[in-house]
């Protein structure tokens, strides 16, 4: 009997929104070949990450058995599913399959980090398959926020995977192709060991709406608006953008495009011939020349970036326009969980020009990209397969995802990042866990989550620091006082005298009462500078500042 073994290990993304990655292997234990499909970003925020660019799953795991991997499948352009293409490449050097706008976008990233673009190789639909290892991988059109999207049909010597990626059941997308009930059912004929099932709105009762029901209503708000029009979606929403400029057109105003993200998403989709009737737009520059009431503006940053068109405009003017008084702003978006502030500053500061906001309060003008409970419950069945093994939410969507499956009268199985599952048999059953994490691009470094880069930014944001020098003679005697720097701290301290001078006088009396032997043991005499400061400053403060000692010998 064959030792060998089917595994699914997720090494982001499950247990968490962002940061997609998920490993495949085929062989006998420790000896896979792999696959991965997607490899995306998360994007920080200044509360658990200050300064941080990008957020990436751990893939140490992964990049340890580079030699093992055969390929990596994209299933579609968000960037929680192929922003971390091009940043990882040299770690894993492995060939990267998409569909053609999906490998469009992908290859203008590895252009960008100086990679090879002949790496990203474009993928037609199933039926079309492609052989890699072990691995027979198809992709399968599937309805979401962005065009050519796709699930994966995975076949194995241990039986089919189908893995769905985000995904919806939508009829009529607007871009994009719409669900095709026959051609899953087409898919499921074999048989089907495990359904591999995005989770994302297993808490929505109802059913999805499409994307086409949207369009009437941004139409009539639109038309209806007497100043200057403002809308803000995701960029890769392809299909809203266009309806969007549509809206604008039916109503007689001029269309700009505001954002590089938006502009390159739109020229990405034409290239590849999924965009062809588009509606004409004009430059910030022209739009400066038409009267406000026909203009309409579609922008970045739905989601309260603070260096996106909307934030700009919010704060003032983004190339030369400006909002005012009388004009509306429509958020034609759903805001993500954890973004919720910089929205809502937006919305206050748009308030306080006298700008009319519209959110999606009223479910009119925006509809979700994932399917909704319903939707589940409804590919559970035409799939029908062996196990369900929900991937893409948070731990409360996976597990009420996995109840769903079992309440169906199938087996479903909670399987969070780390946890490596052996799908072989007739149910999933825990192979091992494996050490997972984040890491992040810190300017152009990545770095570790355990590093203490960012644990250290974060405590001197919350703290302040202080910097502390002291020089030494050539008898290991203090030459002067200590002085002393301080970054984020209050000039003064609670007995109402600068704190500098507060600091620098405690540093001075720890100096002249110092030994001989702690002056010429720099490890001791920063060590007692440091606490002086910190018990200093708790006295005064009430916090204890991140301290930096700088002691410098005269020989």
């Amino acid at each position: 009997m064959s030792n060998e073994r089917l595994i699914y290990l997720p090494l982001g993304g499950a247990g968490e929104i962002g940061m997609n990655a998920y490993v495949y292997g085929y062989g006998k234990p420790g000896q896979e070949r792999l696959i991965l499909v997607d490899l995306g970003v998360a994007f920080p925020d200044m509360d658990s990450s200050p300064g941080v660019d990008l957020i990436f799953a751990d893939i140490t795991w992964l990049k340890e058995r580079a030699d093992q991997l055969e390929a990596v499948f994209v299933t579609h352009a968000h960037e929680d599913h192929v922003g971390g293409v091009a940043h990882c490449y040299s770690d894993l050097g492995a060939p990267v399959y998409a569909r053609a706008f999906t490998a469009n976008i992908a290859r203008r990233k590895m252009d960008e980090h100086g990679h090879p673009i002949e790496a990203v190789r474009t993928a037609s639909a199933w039926p079309e398959q492609i052989k890699v290892g072990p691995f027979t991988v198809g992709f399968l059109p599937v309805s979401h926020s962005i065009p050519e999207s796709a699930g994966l049909v995975i076949d194995t010597p241990a039986g089919r995977v189908v893995h769905t990626g985000d995904f919806k059941l939508d009829a009529n997308p607007v871009v994009g192709e719409p669900f095709d009930p026959d051609l899953w059912a087409e898919v499921a004929r074999p048989g089907v060991k495990a359904l591999v099932c995005d989770s994302t709105n297993v808490f929505s009762t109802h059913a999805g709406r499409s994307e086409s029901e949207v369009g009437p209503e941004i139409t009539k708000l639109v038309q209806d608006a007497s100043g200057m029009v403002i809308a803000t979606t995701f960029a890769s929403n392809v299909a809203r953008v266009k309806t969007l400029a549509e809206a604008g057109q039916r109503a007689g105003r001029s269309v700009v495009l505001l954002g590089r993200a938006m502009r390159r998403m739109i020229e990405a989709a034409t290239e590849t011939g999924i965009l062809s009737d588009f509606p004409k737009v004009i430059s910030a520059e022209e739009a400066a020349d038409v009267p406000r009431q026909n203009l309409m503006l579609i922008v970045t940053g739905s989601q309260g970036e603070r260096r996106a068109a909307s934030a700009q405009l919010a704060r003032g003017k983004y190339r030369g326009l400006e909002a005012k008084e009388g004009d509306l702003f429509l958020f034609s978006s759903k805001t993500i969980p954890g973004n919720e502030r910089g929205v809502i500053r937006i919305i206050n500061q748009l308030s306080e020009k006298g700008v009319d906001v519209v959110d999606d309060s009223s479910g009119l003008y925006h509809v979700s990209g994932h399917a909704n409970r319903p939707d589940l419950e409804k590919v559970h069945a035409l799939i029908d397969p062996q196990m369900v093994v929900p991937m893409h939410g948070e731990h409360r969507h996976l597990r009420e995802h996995a109840k769903l499956a079992e309440a169906g009268g199938r087996t479903g199985i909670l399987a969070v990042n780390g946890t490596m599952l052996d799908l072989t048999g007739n149910a999933p059953t825990v192979a091992e866990y494996i050490e997972t994490g984040r890491t992040y691009l810190d300017g152009t470094v990545q770095i570790g989550a355990l590093d203490g880069v960012v644990r250290d930014r974060i405590r001197m944001a919350l703290n302040g620091h202080v910097t502390v020098t002291v020089i030494l003679d050539e008898e290991d005697e203090p030459l002067g006082e200590p002085w002393c720097d301080t970054m984020g701290l209050p000039e003064l301290g609670s007995s109402r005298a600068a704190i500098i001078d507060v600091f620098e006088e405690d540093l001075n009396q720890f100096l002249m009462r110092a030994d001989a032997k702690t002056l010429r043991d720099d490890d001791k005499l920063e060590e007692g500078l440091r606490r002086i400061v910190r018990q200093t400053a708790k006295a005064e403060l009430g916090k204890k500042p991140e301290v930096t000692v700088v002691v410098s010998r005269m020989r």
